[in-house]
């Protein structure tokens, strides 16, 4: 799952649609799509990427349907990085220490 959620973070519109997700709430891939300079189909593609990695999730509300993060998605990631960033902490205090 983390190799799907790194794949999904890849890409900056990803990033920014996640971050407007985040911010301001759900939104249909219309409404996203009007604060992005992409189209709402390559919109549409992104979400779907995002979904996939567990990241986003969808809603229907009548005839359309909103997308909302799931920053849940991201705990392994934080976990990950924590450690990875942990681990390469100690090995830094140790060359600062020198031998």
């Amino acid at each position: 799952m983390t190799d799907r959620v790194f794949d999904a973070l890849g890409d900056p519109t990803r990033r920014l649609l996640l971050e407007r997700l985040g911010t301001s709430g759900p939104g249909s891939a219309s409404e996203l799509a009007g604060k992005l300079p992409v189209s709402r189909q390559a919109v549409a593609k992104h979400l779907a990427q995002l979904e996939e990695a567990g990241l986003v999730g969808r809603r229907r509300r009548g005839r359309s349907v909103e997308f909302h993060l799931i920053a849940s998605g991201l705990d392994e990631v934080a976990r990950w990085t924590e450690r990875v960033g942990g681990e390469w902490s100690q090995r830094l205090r140790r060359l600062e220490e020198g031998p």
